[in-house]
């Protein structure tokens, strides 16, 4: 991979979000092959640096008005395929099939050499510091739904 750069957040693309992540031995169980449970927190970078790469900083939000704004994980259906191994390279892919009134719908597959390795449906609520649920604003919306990447301005 000599010349080629990366940025630590990833990037977009023109289906959506592209997160590369290397499998260290404390991602991995007994056997080798990566704990169940990590697979969410690769899952949960990927959406945070997918925030980041659109130009949201979730603190920002959280005191962006007099309700606060911020994102929590409703549900998520997960499918392993195959496990990944220490020392391999994942890239995560992340995409948005709804955004708008309090939730949010997003789709993750962690790969391996373009091989799938899991796949998630992950459901967002779009809460106020109370933990209430709160419409997600139409620009933000729009932010997460940008065809070919062009971010609309907030």
């Amino acid at each position: 991979m000599s010349g080629t750069t990366f940025s630590i957040c990833g990037e977009l693309k023109e289906a959506g979000h592209e997160l590369v992540q290397r499998v260290y031995y404390e991602d991995t169980d007994f056997s080798g092959a990566v704990y169940h449970a990590r697979y969410l927190h690769f899952m949960e970078r990927a959406r945070t640096d997918y925030l980041r790469c659109l130009g949201v900083e979730q603190s920002t939000l959280f005191d962006s008005d007099a309700e606060g704004l911020a994102f929590v994980v409703h549900r998520m259906e997960i499918d392993f395929k195959s496990p990944a191994r220490m020392d391999d390279i994942l890239t995560i892919r992340t995409v948005t099939e709804k955004a708008g009134g309090a939730k949010m719908v997003l789709q993750q597959v962690v790969e391996r050499e373009g091989a799938p390795l899991i796949a998630a449906k992950v459901v967002i609520a779009v809460v106020n510091r109370q933990g209430r649920p709160r419409r997600l604003p139409e620009a933000l919306a729009a932010r997460f739904l940008a065809k070919g990447r062009e971010i609309p301005d907030a």
